[in-house]
């Protein structure tokens, strides 16, 4: 490699300087110490672990998306997390193994072995929060309410306005397939077609089905848009009971975004099949005007848990906390440093801790120069040592 080139990252790696990385540890501090004020119990799962048990369960694309090789100690393959949900899950069924709710959140850095998006990084910092062991809709809408609160913490609405809130339910889709007897093959196939909402592929996919399931599959490509593609999804599915059951979760989380969060815009999208091989009912994203992927995303998972020994209804959501910084109002840092001079003087660093201990940052004047960020030096005076204002450009 040539000297020229030692400096460059791999395409899609990035690295915080210091200004970004201290206002992405600020909002990682400000949204865990939320997540704990809600109940959410922090973990630190690890950055590699075994490929069968990282990955197992949570379908093709996580496999794909995941780096691996081979752990020269027991010769099995590692994955480096692509995702930190299903260490969680892990968490959740085999280490922990609580009876009842059990409410956890995490952080950590994770890799891709691509870009999701165009506009995408491949090493997230993922920011989450969990809910095992219920089943009812109130642990759904609990985690939206919470992640509505850390998007409203970060500030991104007074950057890029209203936050829109996508929701749907994996479960229409999965009721339709029940219902009609899809074979797995030909779901996957209907499932493609779905998530890129292209229509000659579904008739194509569909040729095979009976006209009523296949009518209704086609159905499922336009309904998307305000609430009231509820009425218009009730009017095609009125034969699917489980799919009208579906429906009525997507409205209760309307009625509920309209009551606690009413500057939050709710856009219904009953073919958004994200993560269809583990979600299992509810699906949302959080999306801001001008940023063209979702800044959160989130939904029911409840089978996880059991390639674990342990199956646990689970609902949980998360950030890329370096794409949600990059949409949050910058921070204002309120302390300005004081520079204290170069001095092996007791009382000075008697000083030094003294300040340090109630949260003000000292910065010493290696060499008599002053850290550019400093706004008051100590001075020794008459009463011992003393703040004073620093003039711009001032040295010792």
């Amino acid at each position: 490699m040539a000297s020229n080139e030692r400096w460059l990252l791999p395409d899609g790696i990035d690295e915080l300087l210091p200004e970004r990385a201290a206002s992405v540890e600020a909002l990682r501090r400000a949204l865990l110490d939320d997540c704990a004020r809600w109940g959410y119990r922090y973990v630190i799962p690890p950055l590699v672990e075994f490929t069968d048990s990282l990955l197992v369960g949570l379908g093709a694309d996580l496999d794909v998306l995941t780096c691996k090789f081979s752990d020269r100690t027991s010769g099995r393959m590692l994955g480096v997390r692509a995702d930190i949900t299903p260490q969680v899950a892990r968490i959740d069924a085999h280490a922990l193994g609580e009876a009842g709710v059990t409410r956890l959140c995490y952080t950590g850095s994770t890799l891709h072995s691509a870009p999701q998006s165009t506009s995408a990084g491949r090493s997230p910092i993922q920011l989450g929060a969990e809910l095992y062991g219920c089943a009812d809709i109130s642990a759904d809408l609990e985690v939206i309410d919470l992640m509505l609160a850390l998007m409203a913490r970060a500030d991104t609405e007074e950057r890029h306005g209203p936050i829109t809130l996508d929701v749907g339910n994996v479960g229409v889709y999965q009721a339709v397939l029940r219902h009609s007897g899809i074979e797995d093959d030909a779901a996957n196939t209907i499932f493609d077609a779905l998530q890129r909402k292209s229509l000659p592929d579904l008739d194509e996919a569909v040729i095979t089905i009976d006209v009523e399931t296949a009518s209704v599959l086609r159905a499922l490509v336009n309904l998307h848009g305000g609430p009231e593609v509820l009425d218009q999804a009730r009017a095609c599915l009125v034969n699917v009971p489980a799919a009208l059951a579906a429906l009525d979760e997507v409205e209760q989380v309307i009625a509920f975004v309209r009551s606690v969060h009413p500057s939050v815009s709710v856009y219904v999208d009953l073919a958004e099949l994200r993560g269809f091989q583990y979600h299992t009912g509810l699906v949302f994203a959080a999306y801001l005007e001008g940023v063209g992927t979702a800044v959160a995303m989130g939904g029911r998972y409840d089978n996880v848990g059991a390639v674990f020994g342990r199956s646990r209804p689970a609902t949980g959501f998360a950030f890329d906390l370096k794409a949600l910084m990059a949409t949050a109002k910058p921070a204002v840092a309120n302390d300005k440093p004081v520079s204290a001079p170069d001095l092996r003087d007791a009382e000075l660093l008697q000083v030094v801790r003294n300040l340090r201990a109630a949260g003000r940052s000292v910065i010493t004047a290696l060499g008599g120069v002053h850290d550019a960020r400093c706004s008051e030096l100590l001075v020794k005076g008459d009463d011992g040592w003393v703040m004073q204002p620093l003039n711009p450009g001032e040295n010792q």
